[in-house]
């Protein structure tokens, strides 16, 4: 009997290979001591910038833009501009663009939400399959929750003015600290990157951190420039195929779909989703409904899987994983503008550590 049951407690326990003693505990707890300070480190600096995101995201996206119109500027400056005029026409023409785009899309926009009650009936209408549960989820509630004293406070004219200027006058602040930024960054960022190589006491220190700017600087512009060319190129398709399908505004369908590219995965999905509520509001029929967003599905998949690794190469394409949680991550930190973000940080990131630690794959056993 205590045969068997050791036998059945030996094929009942986990398999592990190999177990060898540890062969000093101090060492255990200084290896413990060292991950626990950088756990902290890590903690904190994830702190500071969840609570300075109102200085730090406009500084380190003007900082990434920046860096991404470097070779303009060189090239300019190659040839007798100064920096200070390239990056004031830059920056005019951004201003420029996103004035236009704003001028283009507030008509369409304006009709959309003149026609909010009609679409809202619209809805309600294509839905009606649902109020039974609905009804029945909320009788339930009722009977659950007990019946609650309300009081009718009424609005004033000031409490909804109140968060809309808490709303508009911090973007406003960001809007020009980044503009600032931009400029200042633009015209001085090689003085600038001077300065910061200086605080390095080695000159290998100092050569390492003008590598690591030069190749975040190329990475950055050629990533940016490819990508661009590739969402220009989806967003007039995205257009041109919604004008076919008789969808409104295709135009704004256009501009969403080329901007939201931009953020990996969450941006399509978006767009996605957003192609089918217009068509399920504009369709009679949900087959109808479902043309566009699959299409686009489709489009995005040959976007993202074969197109833009072919165009980028293999130098440039970043592991799907790594992009998931930087998007994840300073999504959750920052909101949208930090998804936005996210690709550019991962690629300066990726640069920073294949430098510090180079990897080595000629010595990589077989």
């Amino acid at each position: 009997m205590e045969f068997l049951r050791a036998q059945r407690e030996k094929r009942d326990a986990l398999v592990i290979n190999d177990p060898q003693p540890i062969a000093s505990l101090a060492d255990l707890w200084e290896q413990a001591a060292q991950m626990a300070t950088v756990g902290i480190f890590v903690l904190f600096a994830v702190s500071c910038l969840y609570f300075c995101r109102p200085i730090v995201l406009p500084v380190l996206a003007a900082v990434l833009i920046g860096t991404t119109f470097a070779p303009l500027l060189k090239f300019a400056s190659r040839h007798g501009v100064s920096p200070w005029v390239t990056s004031i026409v830059i920056v005019a023409l951004m201003g420029a663009g996103a004035a236009l785009a704003v001028t283009l899309l507030a008509a369409p926009i304006s009709q959309w939400i003149g026609k909010a009650p009609e679409i809202g009936a619209s809805i309600k209408e294509r839905l009606y399959v649902f109020d039974r549960p609905l009804a029945a989820f909320q009788e339930l509630e009722a009977a659950l929750r007990p019946a609650a004293t309300t009081v009718a406070v009424e609005s004033s004219n000031i409490s909804m003015v109140t968060p809309l200027a808490a709303a508009i006058t911090p973007a406003v602040a960001e809007s020009v600290l980044f503009f600032a930024t931009l400029i200042f960054y633009m015209a001085g960022q090689m003085k600038f990157r001077r300065s910061l190589a200086a605080f390095f006491a080695t000159r290998d220190g100092r050569l390492r951190f003008i590598r690591i700017t030069n190749d975040i600087e190329h990475n950055l512009a050629s990533y940016v420039a490819i990508v661009t060319v590739i969402n220009a190129a989806l967003g007039a398709i995205v257009a041109g195929g919604a004008w076919l399908l008789g969808l409104p505004s295709p135009i704004i369908l256009g501009v969403l779909a080329m901007l939201l590219n931009y953020i990996p995965y969450l941006g399509p999905a978006c767009v996605a989703f957003i192609l089918f509520a217009v068509g399920f509001v504009t369709f009679p029929s949900l087959g109808q409904a479902v043309i566009a967003p699959a299409s686009f599905i489709v489009l995005t998949t040959l976007e993202g899987q074969f197109i833009t690794p072919t165009v980028l190469g293999r130098r440039l394409t970043l592991n799907p994983l790594a992009v998931f949680l930087a998007i994840a991550f300073w999504g959750w930190l920052w909101g949208p503008m930090g998804a936005f973000l996210a690709v550019p940080l991962l690629i300066a990131a990726l640069v920073t550590v294949g430098h510090i630690f180079p990897s080595d794959e000629g010595k990589l056993p077989g």
